[in-house]
Protein backbone atom coordinates (compact mmCIF):
# COMPACT_ATOMS: atom_id res chain seq x y z
CA UNK A 1 0.00 0.00 0.00
CA UNK A 2 1.32 3.52 -0.68
CA UNK A 3 1.94 5.67 1.75
CA UNK A 4 0.14 8.77 2.70
CA UNK A 5 2.81 10.34 4.65
CA UNK A 6 6.23 8.90 4.13
CA UNK A 7 9.09 10.56 7.00
CA UNK A 8 12.48 10.15 5.62
CA UNK A 9 15.27 10.34 8.17
CA UNK A 10 14.14 13.31 9.62
CA UNK A 11 16.50 15.45 11.85
CA UNK A 12 15.92 18.67 13.80
CA UNK A 13 18.73 20.76 15.25
CA UNK A 14 18.28 24.10 17.63
CA UNK A 15 21.33 24.65 18.15
CA UNK A 16 23.10 22.48 20.18
CA UNK A 17 19.91 20.25 21.19
CA UNK A 18 19.19 17.20 18.56
CA UNK A 19 15.40 17.75 19.05
CA UNK A 20 14.85 14.45 16.18
CA UNK A 21 17.68 12.33 14.96
CA UNK A 22 16.85 10.15 11.74
CA UNK A 23 12.98 9.69 12.19
CA UNK A 24 11.44 7.41 9.42
CA UNK A 25 8.08 6.10 9.02
CA UNK A 26 5.19 5.56 6.47
CA UNK A 27 1.67 5.99 7.17
CA UNK A 28 -0.91 4.28 4.73
CA UNK A 29 -4.09 5.92 3.87
CA UNK A 30 -7.13 5.46 6.10
CA UNK A 31 -5.33 4.77 9.18
CA UNK A 32 -4.84 5.79 12.62
CA UNK A 33 -1.08 6.36 13.84
CA UNK A 34 -0.67 7.33 17.44
CA UNK A 35 2.57 8.78 18.05
CA UNK A 36 4.13 8.64 21.89
CA UNK A 37 6.90 9.76 23.93
CA UNK A 38 7.72 11.19 27.09
CA UNK A 39 7.76 15.23 27.69
CA UNK A 40 10.25 16.28 25.48
CA UNK A 41 10.75 13.53 23.53
CA UNK A 42 10.10 15.75 20.35
CA UNK A 43 6.39 14.77 19.75
CA UNK A 44 5.46 17.81 18.35
CA UNK A 45 8.71 19.08 17.23
CA UNK A 46 8.19 16.27 14.25
CA UNK A 47 4.04 17.85 13.64
CA UNK A 48 6.04 21.22 13.17
CA UNK A 49 8.61 19.77 10.74
CA UNK A 50 5.61 17.73 8.90
CA UNK A 51 3.52 20.67 8.73
CA UNK A 52 5.93 23.25 7.98
CA UNK A 53 6.41 26.06 11.17
CA UNK A 54 10.09 24.88 10.22
CA UNK A 55 11.74 22.49 7.67
CA UNK A 56 14.08 19.48 8.83
CA UNK A 57 17.50 19.84 8.88
CA UNK A 58 18.23 16.87 6.96
CA UNK A 59 15.56 14.04 5.88
CA UNK A 60 12.67 14.36 3.58
CA UNK A 61 8.79 15.13 4.03
CA UNK A 62 6.46 13.07 1.69
CA UNK A 63 2.96 13.59 1.45
CA UNK A 64 0.56 12.14 -1.49
CA UNK A 65 3.80 11.56 -3.41
CA UNK A 66 5.17 14.82 -3.22
CA UNK A 67 8.18 16.01 -1.73
CA UNK A 68 6.94 18.85 0.95
CA UNK A 69 10.09 19.27 2.71
CA UNK A 70 10.00 23.07 4.19
CA UNK A 71 7.13 24.06 1.90
CA UNK A 72 5.09 26.75 4.81
CA UNK A 73 2.12 26.10 6.54
CA UNK A 74 -0.26 27.55 4.00
CA UNK A 75 1.24 25.66 1.23
CA UNK A 76 1.04 22.13 3.22
CA UNK A 77 -2.60 23.15 3.76
CA UNK A 78 -3.89 23.76 0.50
CA UNK A 79 -2.32 20.00 -0.12
CA UNK A 80 -4.85 18.45 2.26
CA UNK A 81 -2.95 18.34 5.48
CA UNK A 82 -4.42 20.15 8.73
CA UNK A 83 -3.49 19.87 12.28
CA UNK A 84 -4.60 20.88 15.83
CA UNK A 85 -2.56 22.41 18.45
CA UNK A 86 -1.69 21.50 21.64
CA UNK A 87 -2.63 24.66 23.25
CA UNK A 88 -5.89 25.39 21.49
CA UNK A 89 -6.09 29.35 20.92
CA UNK A 90 -9.57 30.17 19.04
CA UNK A 91 -10.49 33.72 18.16
CA UNK A 92 -12.34 34.12 21.33
CA UNK A 93 -14.06 37.49 19.56
CA UNK A 94 -15.85 35.64 16.56
CA UNK A 95 -18.57 33.21 17.09
CA UNK A 96 -18.07 29.29 16.98
CA UNK A 97 -19.23 29.24 13.33
CA UNK A 98 -16.95 32.01 12.03
CA UNK A 99 -13.89 30.27 13.52
CA UNK A 100 -14.69 26.76 11.95
CA UNK A 101 -15.40 29.06 8.29
CA UNK A 102 -11.28 30.38 8.77
CA UNK A 103 -10.33 26.39 7.99
CA UNK A 104 -12.91 26.12 5.19
CA UNK A 105 -11.22 29.86 4.15
CA UNK A 106 -7.72 28.94 3.81
CA UNK A 107 -8.06 24.72 3.07
CA UNK A 108 -7.60 22.48 0.45
CA UNK A 109 -10.35 23.61 -1.70
CA UNK A 110 -9.69 27.89 -0.71
CA UNK A 111 -13.46 28.29 -0.45
CA UNK A 112 -15.17 31.67 -0.53
CA UNK A 113 -17.46 32.78 2.45
CA UNK A 114 -20.65 31.66 1.47
CA UNK A 115 -19.42 27.81 0.90
CA UNK A 116 -17.11 28.47 3.65
CA UNK A 117 -20.09 28.79 5.62
CA UNK A 118 -21.94 25.08 4.52
CA UNK A 119 -18.89 23.92 5.05
CA UNK A 120 -18.56 24.89 8.76
CA UNK A 121 -22.38 24.41 9.55
CA UNK A 122 -21.67 20.61 8.23
CA UNK A 123 -18.70 20.24 10.65
CA UNK A 124 -20.23 21.56 13.65
CA UNK A 125 -22.82 19.34 13.07
CA UNK A 126 -20.59 16.59 12.77
CA UNK A 127 -18.24 17.32 15.83
CA UNK A 128 -21.64 18.43 17.82
CA UNK A 129 -21.04 22.08 18.21
CA UNK A 130 -24.34 23.10 15.84
CA UNK A 131 -25.88 24.47 19.13
CA UNK A 132 -23.21 27.08 19.70
CA UNK A 133 -22.69 28.21 16.41
CA UNK A 134 -23.87 31.87 17.20
CA UNK A 135 -21.42 31.73 20.62
CA UNK A 136 -18.73 33.66 21.28
CA UNK A 137 -15.78 31.15 20.73
CA UNK A 138 -14.40 32.80 23.96
CA UNK A 139 -17.47 31.39 26.26
CA UNK A 140 -16.77 27.94 25.34
CA UNK A 141 -15.50 25.74 27.81
CA UNK A 142 -12.35 23.31 27.42
CA UNK A 143 -13.96 20.38 26.07
CA UNK A 144 -15.83 22.46 23.40
CA UNK A 145 -12.33 24.50 22.46
CA UNK A 146 -11.09 21.37 21.84
CA UNK A 147 -14.24 20.35 19.39
CA UNK A 148 -13.75 24.16 18.00
CA UNK A 149 -9.95 23.44 17.23
CA UNK A 150 -11.15 19.81 15.79
CA UNK A 151 -13.72 21.19 13.65
CA UNK A 152 -11.32 23.94 12.40
CA UNK A 153 -8.71 21.50 10.83
CA UNK A 154 -12.01 19.39 9.37
CA UNK A 155 -13.61 22.48 8.35
CA UNK A 156 -10.10 22.39 5.83
CA UNK A 157 -11.44 18.78 4.42
CA UNK A 158 -8.05 17.81 5.13
CA UNK A 159 -6.75 13.90 3.54
CA UNK A 160 -4.55 13.93 6.98
CA UNK A 161 -5.59 15.27 10.05
CA UNK A 162 -2.64 15.89 13.20
CA UNK A 163 -4.21 15.92 16.18
CA UNK A 164 -1.83 17.07 18.81
CA UNK A 165 -3.05 16.14 22.05
CA UNK A 166 -6.92 16.52 21.63
CA UNK A 167 -8.12 14.42 24.56
CA UNK A 168 -5.84 16.60 27.22
CA UNK A 169 -7.36 18.39 29.78
CA UNK A 170 -10.99 16.20 28.95
CA UNK A 171 -12.54 14.14 31.52
CA UNK A 172 -13.54 10.88 30.98
CA UNK A 173 -16.99 11.38 29.99
CA UNK A 174 -15.60 13.76 27.66
CA UNK A 175 -12.56 11.23 26.39
CA UNK A 176 -14.93 8.66 25.94
CA UNK A 177 -17.14 11.19 22.95
CA UNK A 178 -14.01 12.63 21.52
CA UNK A 179 -12.91 8.65 20.83
CA UNK A 180 -15.90 8.38 19.37
CA UNK A 181 -15.62 11.23 17.09
CA UNK A 182 -11.95 10.73 16.51
CA UNK A 183 -13.19 6.89 14.81
CA UNK A 184 -16.37 8.56 12.98
CA UNK A 185 -13.59 10.62 11.25
CA UNK A 186 -11.11 8.03 10.22
CA UNK A 187 -13.97 5.77 9.32
CA UNK A 188 -14.74 8.82 6.34
CA UNK A 189 -11.63 8.32 5.12
CA UNK A 190 -9.41 10.57 7.01
CA UNK A 191 -5.98 9.47 7.59
CA UNK A 192 -5.09 10.71 11.47
CA UNK A 193 -1.74 10.87 13.41
CA UNK A 194 -2.22 12.21 16.71
CA UNK A 195 -0.05 12.78 19.59
CA UNK A 196 -1.56 11.64 22.53
CA UNK A 197 -0.62 11.36 26.64
CA UNK A 198 -4.32 9.29 27.42
CA UNK A 199 -2.57 6.42 27.23
CA UNK A 200 -5.80 3.82 27.48
CA UNK A 201 -7.28 5.88 25.06
CA UNK A 202 -4.48 6.38 21.92
CA UNK A 203 -3.68 2.01 22.84
CA UNK A 204 -7.14 1.59 21.60
CA UNK A 205 -7.43 3.89 18.92
CA UNK A 206 -4.43 3.51 16.80
CA UNK A 207 -3.77 0.46 14.32
CA UNK A 208 -0.31 1.31 14.67
CA UNK A 209 2.07 3.14 17.17
CA UNK A 210 5.27 4.98 17.09
CA UNK A 211 7.33 5.92 20.45
CA UNK A 212 10.18 8.52 20.53
CA UNK A 213 12.70 8.98 22.94
CA UNK A 214 14.85 12.04 23.21
CA UNK A 215 14.34 12.69 19.75
CA UNK A 216 14.48 9.35 18.11
CA UNK A 217 12.09 6.25 17.24
CA UNK A 218 12.96 3.49 20.03
CA UNK A 219 9.58 1.22 18.97
CA UNK A 220 6.90 0.61 16.18
CA UNK A 221 4.59 -1.77 15.70
CA UNK A 222 0.73 -2.68 16.62
CA UNK A 223 -0.59 -1.56 20.11
CA UNK A 224 0.02 -4.58 21.71
CA UNK A 225 3.47 -5.36 20.32
CA UNK A 226 4.32 -1.80 21.69
CA UNK A 227 2.68 -2.29 25.11
CA UNK A 228 5.08 -5.55 25.30
CA UNK A 229 8.11 -4.00 24.19
CA UNK A 230 10.71 -4.15 26.62
CA UNK A 231 11.95 -0.69 25.68
CA UNK A 232 9.14 1.09 25.96
CA UNK A 233 8.76 -0.06 29.85
CA UNK A 234 11.78 1.18 30.43
CA UNK A 235 12.12 4.38 28.59
CA UNK A 236 8.65 5.81 29.33
CA UNK A 237 6.32 3.24 31.30
CA UNK A 238 8.77 1.97 34.20
CA UNK A 239 6.04 3.16 36.61
CA UNK A 240 3.83 0.69 37.31
CA UNK A 241 0.86 2.65 37.04
CA UNK A 242 1.42 4.21 33.43
CA UNK A 243 2.23 0.06 32.81
CA UNK A 244 -1.08 -0.49 34.13
CA UNK A 245 -2.67 2.06 31.54
CA UNK A 246 -0.88 0.35 28.73
CA UNK A 247 -3.33 -2.77 29.23
CA UNK A 248 -6.29 -2.80 26.30
CA UNK A 249 -9.45 -2.99 26.96
CA UNK A 250 -11.75 -5.77 25.82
Amino acid sequence: MTALLSIQGVSRRFGGLQALTDVTFDLPPNQILGLIGPNGAGKTTLFNAINGVFPPNEGRVMFRGKDITGLPPYEVARLGMARTHQIVQPLNELTVRDNVMVGACFGRHNHGLAEARRVADEVMARVGLAPRADLLAGSLNVAQKKRLELARALAAQPHLLLLDEVLAGLNPTEIAEMVQTVRKIRDQGITILMIEHVMHAVMNLSDFIIVLDFGQVIARGTPKEVAESPKVIEAYFGDPKLAEQLKLSD
